[in-house]
């Protein structure tokens, strides 16, 4: 994220809009204008941030093989056994391994 910041000081201005959204664009980057003194855009630009790291974070973890395994390890199942005081009886159990 590319931010630009005084953009209430319109009149001494260094750097374009279209100049920070093309520097953004060549790096891949989003752009935002903020003021600090008017609060122009400063909320959005830290949830915009908050939540691309978020979903940045969740992404790799859905995607490790950590994660993976630990669903595979903690998925519940039924599985039929059988008790040692009678062999024609069925007990279902929960969660066995």
């Amino acid at each position: 994220m590319l931010v630009g910041n005084k953009c209430d000081l319109e009149t001494i201005r260094d750097v374009s809009v279209e100049e920070g959204k093309a520097l953004a664009e060549e790096h891949d980057l989003f752009f935002m204008e903020t003021s600090a003194l008017d609060s122009t855009n400063v909320k959005k630009a830290f949830e915009l941030v908050i939540r691309e790291i978020y979903n940045n974070v969740s992404r790799k973890v859905l995607n490790s093989d950590t994660y993976k395994a630990e669903l595979t390890v903690n998925r519940v199942s039924l599985t039929k056994t059988e008790t040692n005081a009678s062999k024609q009886t069925q007990n279902f159990s929960c969660c066995s391994r």
